[in-house]
C-alpha cells in the first residue's frame, strides 16, 4: 500500500465525515443563533434556554436526513471494502 492510496482513502474519509455532519452542524448553529437573539431581545439570561430547541432540531434534521447520511456512510464502506483487495501485497 503506498502513501497516495493512505492519503487518497483518509481525505475520501474525512470528506465523507464532513458531507455526513454539516447538516445537523447547520441546524445547531442556526437554532443557537436564533435563540440567542431571542434571549438578547428579551433580556433572558437562561443558559439551558438553548438545550431543548436544538436537541428538537437536531432530532428532526436526523428524521429528515437521516436515510441520506446513512447512505453516504454505507456507499463510502461498500466502496473501501470492495477495493481491499488491491490494498494487500504478496
Amino acid at each position: 500500500m503506498t502513501v497516495e492510496a493512505i492519503t487518497d482513502m483518509t481525505k475520501q474519509a474525512l470528506f465523507v465525515v464532513l458531507k455526513t455532519s454539516i447538516p445537523i452542524l447547520l441546524v445547531s448553529l442556526v437554532i443557537g443563533l436564533i435563540v440567542s437573539i431571542f434571549q438578547t431581545v428579551t433580556s433572558i439570561q437562561e443558559q439551558t434556554l438553548t438545550f431543548v430547541p436544538k436537541i428538537i432540531g437536531i432530532f428532526l434534521a436526523l428524521m429528515l436526513l437521516g436515510n441520506w447520511m446513512m447512505e453516504n456512510m454505507t456507499q463510502f464502506t461498500v466502496e473501501l471494502w470492495s477495493s481491499f483487495g488491491q490494498y494487500i501485497h504478496k
